[in-house]
């Protein structure tokens, strides 16, 4: 996020992805102007920060992505290792669900290099948790945080209903015991 931004126009910022990420999750096609309208914006301060729907549509999944990074430090002050991680992935699935809502515009939209900047942070909050769960002998030394991030990628593409929800837990604890967790 640009750190120059005036704390309104933060804010408006701010309340745009909020809005459009629960606007785009609920219909993918929604208008920008209803984003607007909802978000108690003008269409003119919608259009400053999202110049287009591609736009706004990579501001929503960055804005999720540096949100599940920022995460994994704050869940590790608040719980034990392991607990934090299994908060981390359950949060990852959720924002799974906003991504499959959104997947045919990101596809679109998604950069080689948004995909790396998105990939790097990531990865350091998986290893973050995974070393903090190692220390504690919640899950067992050696495990790659890199595969361990391919299997949760799964985790996005699971669709967004009660089975689904079903599936991402069974993942979850599956992932979870492939790393020896004891769950």
């Amino acid at each position: 996020m640009n750190e120059k931004l005036r704390s309104d126009a933060r804010v408006n910022r701010d309340r745009i992805l909020e809005v459009a990420r629960d606007m785009l999750t609920t219909d993918p096609e929604v208008s920008m102007n209803s984003v607007a309208k909802m978000a108690g914006v003008g269409p003119g301060t919608l259009y400053r920060h999202f110049p287009s729907r591609e736009a706004l549509v990579l501001g929503v999944y960055k804005n999720e992505i540096d949100a599940q990074v920022q995460l994994a430090p704050a869940l590790l002050a608040k719980h034990r290792p392991l607990m934090a991680f299994r908060l981390w992935c359950d949060r990852l699935a959720k924002l799974g669900r906003v991504k499959h809502a959104i997947a045919a515009s990101l596809h679109e939209t998604l950069s080689d290099k948004d995909s790396q900047d998105a990939y790097l942070p990531m990865l350091e909050a998986v290893q973050k948790l995974m070393l903090a769960c190692e220390a504690s002998g919640e899950i067992l030394p050696g495990n790659n945080a890199a595969d361990i991030l391919v299997l949760l990628s799964c985790l996005w593409r699971i669709p967004p209903t009660d089975d689904g929800e079903e599936q991402a837990n069974r993942v979850l604890t599956l992932t979870f015991r492939a790393m020896g967790a004891e769950q």
